[in-house]
C-alpha cells in the first residue's frame, strides 16, 4: 500500500491556470453546487412573504405588512429541517429569541452608546449560544439580527408591537409547513432510512474495487446515517415505546450497522460482490420507504470467508427485521443509546459554552465587530444604517463557512442582489404591485440558498430591501448606501473578526483530528479488548458501536471544517490541502479495524495482545505528531511482523498513514 493512492482524495482545482485567472478558494465559492430545485419550498416561501404585504396594503398597514413577512423571511431561511417534528424546533424556537432581540433593540434606537453596549452585549450572547447546537446557531442569529434591526430601523410603537408581528410572521411559515403533516406523517424519517439502504448498496457495489469510488460512497453511507439517526433519535427520548411506526424505524435502522460494518471487510477482500447483495439491500431500502411487510426468499451465494460469512447473517438479519410488521417496542436493540432528555441536554449544553475557550472566543470576536460597526454608524456622522452590523453577523458565523471567503461572497452576492433591486424600485411602482413582486422574490430565496452562500445573498438582499423601504421610504436612493455598507461590514468583519483572530491550524482543525485519531487507537483497543463473559461481550459490542459512530460522525465533522479552509488564501488552505490525505487515511484506519473484528467475529484468529498495542502506539504517536507539527512530515513505519495477521490491512493503513509526506512547495 503506497502513499501515492492518497493524493487522489486531495480536492481538485486549487492551482490558477492563468496567472489572471481568480483563484481557486474563490472560485469554489462561487460554483453553484447541483442540488435540486426545492419546489415545495419555493411555493411556501413565494406566499409566507407576499400574503402578509398584500393584508398590509388591504388594511392600509404597509408597515404592518412588512414586519410580518420580515418575520416570515427569518422562519424561510431556519427552515431547513425534514422531520415536521424538528421542524416545530428549527422555526418556532428562533422566533421566540428573535422577538426578545427586535425588543430590545427597539428600546435603544437612537440612543447612541447606551446601542453600542447592549448590541455589544448581544452580539456576546449571540455568538456563545450558538456553539450549543443548530437550533441554538439560529436562535443566536435571530437574536442579534433583530436586535439590529431594532435599533437602526424606525419601528411602530408601542415597543411590543414589532416582536409580536415579527413573530407573527414567524409562526405563518411554521402553519405553512405543517400543512403537510397529516398527509406526509412519518415520511421524511422514512425516506431518511430508506436512504441509508441506498447508499450501503451504492457502497457495496464499489465494494473490492477502486478505493477512490468505494471511499466516496462509503462517505455517503455516513451522512446517511448521521442525518437518518438524528431524525429518528431527534425526539425519541419522549416517545419512544408509545410510537409503534417510530420504533420500527429504529429497529430497521439499527440493523443496518451490522451491514455497515460487514462493508469494509468485504472491500477488503479485494474483488467485487456477487450483485445480488447490493440488489438485495436496494430492495431492503424499497420496503422500508413503502411499508412493505411481506418478506420475498433471499437469493444469495453461499458464504465461505469469515468477510462473506459476516455480509450473509447481516444481510438475512436485515431482511427479517425490516419486515417485521411490530417490533418489539422493549426489545429494540438499542445500539448507539437513547438520547438524554430535552432539559438534560439543554443544561449540559449551556454548562458546555460557559467553559468552552472557543466559545468565548467566537462570543468575543463577534462582540468586538458588532461594537465597532455599531459605533461607526451610531456615533460618527455618517447616514445611519442597520446594514453594517447585519452584513457583519452574517458574514462571522463560523457554521455557515470561512469568513474570509464569505466576506468575499457576501461583498458579490449583495451588489448582484442590488441590481436586482434597482430595477425592482426603478421601475415598479410602490403598492399593490409590490405583492406579485415578493411572490417571485421569495420563491427565489429556498432555490438559490440550495446553489451557494453568494447566491442566496443575492436573493435575500433584495427581499430585505423592498421591505425596509416600507418602513423608511428612500426607494431608489436606498441602492447606493446599502452597498457601500455592506463593504464597510465586510471590511470590518475582515479585519477586526479574521486579521486580529489568527486561528492557528493546530487550534481550528490540528487539535481536532489530532483527538478522532487518538479515537481510532481507542477504538482498535476496544475492538479486541479481552471479554470475560457472554454479558460483557454485549456491553463491550454496544460500547465499540457508539465509538465507531463518534469517530465517523467526528471525521465528517473535521472533513466540514476543511472544506471550509481549503476556501481560505494561503497560507490556511496551502497547509488544509497538505492535511487532507491524513483525514482519510484514519476514516481507512478506522475501516481497516472494524472489517479485521468482523472477520474475527465469524471465524478468524484474534490478534496479539502485543500487536494491537504495537499498533495502537503508532496511533498515538501520528496523534502527537498532528499536534506539534504544522505541515506533514514523512515518518517510516516497519512492516507487519505477521502478514496473515488479521491485523495486518490495519497496520499497512497506519503505516500509510504515518508516510504521508511533506508537500512539495
Amino acid at each position: 500500500m503506497t502513499t501515492e493512492r492518497r493524493t487522489e482524495h486531495i480536492p481538485s482545482g486549487r492551482a490558477r491556470p492563468r496567472a489572471l485567472a481568480p483563484p481557486a478558494w474563490l472560485l469554489a465559492g462561487l460554483r453553484p453546487t447541483g442540488a435540486p430545485v426545492p419546489w415545495a419550498a419555493a411555493v411556501r416561501a413565494g406566499i409566507a412573504l407576499a400574503a402578509p404585504l398584500a393584508v398590509g396594503f388591504a388594511l392600509d398597514e404597509p408597515e404592518y405588512g412588512a414586519l410580518v413577512s420580515m418575520g416570515a423571511l427569518s422562519g424561510v431561511i431556519g427552515d431547513t429541517a425534514d422531520a415536521y417534528r424538528m421542524r416545530i424546533l428549527n422555526i418556532a424556537v428562533p422566533q421566540f429569541f428573535g422577538a426578545v432581540g427586535v425588543a430590545l433593540g427597539t428600546l435603544v434606537y437612537g440612543h447612541g452608546w447606551l446601542a453600542v453596549a447592549l448590541l455589544t452585549l448581544i452580539a456576546l450572547v449571540s455568538g456563545m449560544i450558538s456553539s450549543i447546537g443548530t437550533v441554538a446557531s439560529v436562535s443566536g442569529l435571530l437574536l442579534l439580527l433583530n436586535a439590529v434591526v431594532g435599533a437602526g430601523l424606525p419601528l411602530p410603537q408601542p415597543w411590543w408591537t414589532a416582536p409580536l408581528l415579527l413573530t407573527a410572521g414567524g409562526l405563518f411559515v411554521l402553519l405553512l409547513t405543517l400543512l403537510g403533516w397529516p398527509l406526509r406523517g412519518r415520511q421524511p424519517e422514512r425516506a431518511a432510512v430508506a436512504a441509508c439502504y441506498r447508499a450501503l448498496a451504492d457502497a457495496l457495489e464499489a465494494a473490492g474495487g477502486p478505493p477512490a469510488a468505494y471511499e466516496e460512497r462509503r462517505q455517503r453511507v455516513t451522512q446517511a446515517l448521521n442525518h437518518a439517526y438524528d431524525l429518528v433519535l431527534g425526539r425519541r427520548a419522549r416517545v419512544h415505546g408509545r410510537s409503534p411506526a417510530l420504533v420500527r424505524l429504529l429497529a430497521q435502522l439499527n440493523v443496518l450497522i451490522p451491514l455497515v460494518e460487514a462493508a469494509p471487510a468485504a472491500h477488503l477482500r479485494g474483488r467485487p460482490l456477487p450483485a445480488t447483495i447490493p440488489a438485495a439491500v436496494r430492495d431492503l431500502a424499497a420496503a422500508v420507504e413503502d411499508g412493505h411487510t411481506r418478506a420475498p426468499a433471499l437469493e444469495l451465494p453461499a458464504p465461505h470467508t469469515p468477510a462473506e460469512r459476516a455480509m450473509d447473517a447481516a444481510l438475512r438479519h436485515a431482511a427479517t427485521i425490516v419486515h417485521l410488521p411490530e417490533p418489539d417496542p422493549y426489545n429494540v436493540d438499542d445500539r448507539l443509546g437513547r438520547p438524554a432528555a430535552l432539559t438534560v441536554r439543554a443544561r449540559r449544553g449551556v454548562r458546555d459554552m460557559m467553559l468552552s475557550g472557543a466559545s468565548w472566543r467566537y462570543g468575543l470576536r463577534l462582540a468586538l465587530c458588532i461594537g465597532l460597526a455599531q459605533s461607526l454608524v451610531s456615533l460618527i456622522p455618517v447616514e445611519r444604517s442597520y446594514w453594517v452590523a447585519l452584513t457583519v453577523t452574517f458574514v462571522l458565523k463560523p457554521d455557515f463557512g470561512s469568513v474570509f471567503s464569505r466576506a468575499l461572497l457576501r461583498a458579490l452576492g449583495t451588489a448582484a442582489g442590488l441590481v436586482l433591486a434597482a430595477a425592482v424600485l426603478a421601475e415598479v411602482p410602490r403598492g399593490w404591485w409590490d405583492v406579485p413582486v415578493m411572490v417571485v422574490l421569495g420563491a427565489l430565496i429556498p432555490v438559490f440558498s440550495a446553489k451557494g452562500y453568494a447566491f442566496q445573498t443575492a436573493a435575500i438582499t433584495p427581499v430585505i430591501l423592498l421591505l425596509s423601504d416600507q418602513l423608511n421610504h428612500q426607494g431608489f436612493d436606498l441602492i447606493r448606501p446599502r452597498l457601500l455598507d455592506s463593504l464597510i461590514g465586510c471590511a470590518i468583519t475582515l479585519i477586526a473578526g479574521y486579521l486580529l483572530w489568527p486561528e492557528s491550524w493546530r487550534t481550528r482543525i490540528g487539535d481536532r483530528l489530532a483527538d478522532t485519531v487518538d479515537d481510532a487507537a481507542r477504538y482498535l483497543e476496544r475492538a479486541f479488548a479481552p471479554v470475560a463473559d457472554e454479558a460483557a461481550r454485549g456491553a463491550a459490542r454496544q460500547a465499540r458501536l457508539q465509538a465507531r459512530r463518534r469517530i465517523y460522525r467526528e471525521l465528517s465533522g473535521v472533513r466540514n471544517e476543511f472544506q471550509r479552509a481549503l476556501t481560505e488564501p494561503p497560507p490556511t488552505g496551502a497547509r488544509a490541502a497538505a492535511w487532507w490525505p491524513l483525514v482519510v487515511a484514519v476514516e481507512r484506519v478506522v475501516d481497516a479495524t472494524t472489517a479485521a473484528r468482523v472477520r474475527v467475529n465469524h471465524g478468524a484468529a484474534p490478534p496479539a495482545p502485543e500487536e494491537v498495542e504495537r499498533i495502537t502506539r503508532e496511533l498515538r504517536a501520528l496523534a502527537t505528531g498532528v499536534r506539534t507539527s504544522v505541515t506533514p512530515v514523512r515518518v517510516d513505519v516497519p512492516p507487519p511482523e505477521d502478514p496473515s495477521s488479521v491485523l495486518a490491512p490495519v497496520h499497512q493503513e497506519v503505516a500509510a498513514a504515518r508516510a504521508i509526506a511533506r508537500p512539495d512547495n
